[in-house]
C-alpha cells in the first residue's frame, strides 16, 4: 500500500521535494556551523587530561592545547623538564608525560628512571633543533651572524674557550673578530631533555672533549657545572632564554630549542655541519637532517620508536642541521590504568589526532619542524592502543591519510616535501667563505638594533622576519609555489617575511622560497566555504525546481 502525504492543517498536501529541500538546508546549516565555529561532533564528554615534562617542546604543545580547547578538549600542561615528566608519569600523578629521551632505567644519581610498571608507549609528537642562542654586544648593539664549529661549541661548554675574541671563534667566522668579552655559558639546572639531547650530541660528535670534562661517556640530563666556573644554571627553557636576553646577559650563550630565541628575536649560532656549511635549525634544515634518523622499530624493545641520531649528526647533506631530534609523549596504554577513563582516553586520541596532523602545520612558525610520514604513522599505531585498552574509545578515521601535514605530498606520502624544497645554503655560509652578514653587521662584529633576521630570525613579539631589515646577503632558495596569495619564506629562518615579498626582495641576492598562504580565517573558514560551495551545487537546482513548481501551481 502506498502511503499518501498527510495534509497540512490548512488542507494543503506538502510537496515531498520541498520537505527534502528543507532537510538539506538544515544539513547545510549544521555543516556550516561545525566548520565555521570549529566544533566537531561531540562524544558523550571529554575528560580533562593533565601532563608535565619537556620545556623543549612546550611552546608548540601550549599552542595545540589552545587550539583544541575550542572543541571541548581540556588539556593542562605545566612543563618542568623531561626528567619531571618521566617521574610524574611513573608515579601515576599525571595522565601523560613529554620527554626528549626515553626512560634510562637508572638516572645519574643511581635512582630508578623507569615507568614503575605503568604500561605506556612512546609517541613522537614534534621535531626540532637544539639551538645555541647568545647575547654579545659591540658598541652597544647586538652582534648577529656568529658561526661556530662543533669543536668550538664543545670547548665553550667545557670551559676551554672563555672569550669571544678566542682565535677558534675568529677562525670559524673566516677572520671576523669579536669583542674580548668573557663567555658565560648558561646551562639547565633542572633535569632536562634539552641537556640530554645536547650531551648525547657531545658524546657522539666530540667524545674526547666531552668525556674528559664529564668524567665518563654517555649523556646526562643534569649538566655538570663545576664550582668556580662562569656557568650560570637556570631551570626551564624560559628561564634560560630570559637569562640570555636580560640586560645583564652580555657575553652569555645557551642551548635551547629554536622556538625560544625565535620568540625573543634573539640570534642563534650557525653550526658547522658535516658538509662544511654553517646552518641554522630552521624547519627545512631539521627536516633534511632527520632523513638520516634511525628509529628503533622493534615492538618488543622498551625503547620502541625512540630515535637513533648518530647518522643525523653526520648527515652529509649541506642543508642539514646537526642537532636535530624529536620529542615524545608518554602515552598510557594499560586497560586497567587507574588514572584513565573512557573520556580521558578519547581526549588523548583526539588531542593527538590534531597534533599529529593539522597541528604540525604550525610547527615551522613556532621554531619546530613537522614530523615526517613514518613517525606520524607510528604515532597513530600508538594512539590505536587506547582503543584496544578501551573499546568504548573511538579511534576510527584517525590515521595518516586524514592528515594535513606540511611534510606530506598528496598522492605520494612516501615523500618528504619539506626536505625536497629545503633551500640550498648560501655560498657565504660555507667553511672558508663569507661570513654572510645581515644589514648593519661588519667584520668587526657591530650589529644594528632591530637588524637582520639572519642569525636569529623574527623581531621580538613577531612571527615574521626581521623588522625592516634585509636578510643574509646571498641567501639561497627556490620558488616552490608561485600562486596568488603566496607568502615569501625567509630561507634563513623558515618564517614568513613581512609584506609577502611585495615592494622588493627580502633577500639581498638570490631567489626566495614561497609557500601557499592559508586563506583568511584559516583552514576552517576555507573548509566551510568549500563545503558551502559543494552543497550549493547539489542543492540549488532542487530548490529552484521546487520554486518553479510552486509558481506553476499558483
Amino acid at each position: 500500500m502506498t502511503r499518501l502525504p498527510r495534509p497540512s492543517p490548512g488542507g494543503h498536501v506538502p510537496d515531498p521535494s520541498r520537505r527534502r529541500a528543507r532537510r538539506a538546508l538544515a544539513a547545510l546549516g549544521a555543516v556550516l556551523l561545525v566548520l565555521l565555529t570549529g566544533q566537531t561532533p561531540a562524544f558523550a564528554a571529554y575528560g580533562q587530561i593533565e601532563g608535565t615534562g619537556s620545556t623543549w617542546s612546550q611552546v608548540i604543545v601550549d599552542q595545540w592545547i589552545a587550539d583544541v580547547d575550542a572543541n571541548g578538549i581540556k588539556v593542562v600542561y605545566t612543563g618542568g623538564g623531561s626528567s619531571k615528566g618521566r617521574k610524574d608519569f611513573a608515579s601515576g600523578t599525571t595522565d601523560f608525560g613529554i620527554s626528549e629521551i626515553p626512560y634510562q632505567q637508572t638516572d645519574e644519581y643511581g635512582n630508578a628512571d623507569n615507568a614503575n610498571g605503568r604500561q605506556f608507549a612512546y609517541l613522537p609528537i614534534v621535531a626540532g633543533g637544539t639551538a645555541f642562542t647568545y647575547h654579545l654586544e659591540s658598541g652597544g648593539q647586538l652582534v648577529r651572524d656568529i658561526r661556530l664549529s662543533g669543536e668550538t661549541i664543545a670547548k665553550i661548554f667545557t670551559s676551554q674557550i672563555t672569550s669571544w675574541a678566542d682565535p677558534a671563534i675568529k677562525a670559524d667566522n673566516n677572520g671576523r673578530t669579536f669583542p674580548d668579552q668573557p663567555i658565560i655559558p648558561v646551562v639547565r639546572s633542572d633535569g632536562s631533555g634539552t641537556t640530554a639531547q645536547f650531551t648525547t650530541w657531545l658524546d657522539t660528535a666530540q667524545p674526547s672533549i666531552w668525556r674528559a670534562y664529564f668524567g665518563r661517556s654517555g649523556l646526562t640530563s643534569y649538566y655538570p657545572k663545576p664550582s668556580g666556573s662562569r656557568m650560570i644554571g637556570a631551570s626551564s627553557s624560559d628561564q634560560v632564554m630570559n637569562t640570555v636576553a636580560s640586560d645583564a646577559g652580555n657575553g652569555t650563550i645557551a642551548y635551547v630549542e629554536y622556538s625560544y630565541p625565535i620568540n625573543k628575536g634573539y640570534p642563534v649560532v650557525k653550526v658547522l655541519n658535516a658538509a662544511g656549511v654553517y646552518v641554522e635549525p630552521t624547519q627545512y634544515a631539521v627536516a633534511v637532517a632527520l632523513t638520516k634518523a634511525r628509529i628503533n622499530s622493534d615492538p618488543a624493545s622498551q625503547n620502541y620508536l625512540t630515535q637513533i641520531l648518530d647518522d643525523v649528526y653526520a648527515n652529509p647533506d649541506p642543508r642539514s642541521y646537526p642537532l636535530s631530534s624529536y620529542s615524545y609523549m608518554l602515552l598510557p596504554t594499560g586497560s586497567s590504568d587507574p588514572r584513565m577513563t573512557t573520556n580521558k582516553r578519547q581526549s588523548l586520541v583526539d588531542f593527538m589526532f590534531y597534533s599529529l596532523c593539522e597541528g604540525q602545520g604550525k610547527a615551522g612558525a613556532y621554531g619546530y619542524s613537522p614530523l615526517p610520514l613514518n613517525l606520524v604513522q607510528a604515532g597513530f599505531e600508538q594512539v590505536a592502543k587506547l582503543g584496544a585498552a578501551d573499546p568504548a574509545v573511538d579511534v576510527s578515521n584517525r590515521d595518516a591519510t586524514k592528515c594535513n601535514n606540511p611534510t606530506f605530498v598528496a598522492g605520494d606520502l612516501a615523500r618528504n616535501k619539506l626536505a625536497e624544497i629545503a633551500p640550498a645554503p648560501a655560498e657565504c655560509d660555507k667553511q672558508g667563505a663569507g661570513p654572510c652578514l645581515g644589514a648593519g653587521q661588519t667584520a668587526g662584529g657591530a650589529g644594528t638594533a632591530g637588524g637582520a633576521a639572519s642569525g636569529g630570525g623574527a623581531a621580538a613579539g613577531g612571527g615574521g622576519g626581521a623588522a625592516g631589515g634585509a636578510d643574509a646577503a646571498g641567501a639561497g632558495g627556490e620558488v616552490v609555489a608561485g600562486v596568488d596569495d603566496a607568502v615569501t619564506i625567509d630561507p634563513e629562518t623558515g618564517l614568513p617575511v613581512g609584506g609577502g615579498g611585495s615592494g622588493g626582495s627580502d633577500v639581498a641576492s638570490g631567489s626566495v622560497s614561497t609557500q601557499i598562504a592559508r586563506p583568511a580565517g584559516g583552514s576552517v573558514a576555507f573548509g566551510a566555504l568549500a563545503a558551502a560551495e559543494l552543497l550549493a551545487i547539489v542543492l540549488v537546482p532542487g530548490l529552484l525546481a521546487v520554486r518553479a513548481r510552486r509558481a506553476a501551481a499558483l
